[in-house]
């Protein structure tokens, strides 16, 4: 993981590799979410690298997407919502939504 901080702005840039086929799901617009260990700290309005790493072998490919973070929620919040006991039983759900629209 590589971080960039850029102190005119106050953004970060994190570096992060993501496996082939999940890359492929963010490069197509299917995947608009990221689910990550909390092991970094960023905000809304930094930007995360995302470097595609072949699912097999780890090697980098080469290609990269930059990506802005929109929203999080560190999951150690979620003992306000839910017992630890239902988490273990049924885990947790991670849903990309967008509002739906209706055309006239």
């Amino acid at each position: 993981m590589t971080i960039n901080y850029c102190p005119n702005s106050g953004i970060m840039k994190i570096k992060k590799n993501v496996q082939q086929k999940y890359f492929e799901a963010i490069i197509d617009g299917r995947k608009r979410f990221e689910v990550r260990l909390a092991d970094f700290k960023c905000k809304s309005g930094d930007t995360i690298v995302l470097v595609e790493q072949k699912d097999k072998t780890k090697n980098i490919t080469g290609r990269k997407v930059e990506c802005e973070v929109l929203y999080k929620l560190n999951t150690k919040e979620l003992n306000k919502f839910y017992k630890k006991k239902d988490i273990e039983k049924y885990g947790l759900l991670i849903l990309a939504v967008r509002k739906k629209f209706k055309f006239k």
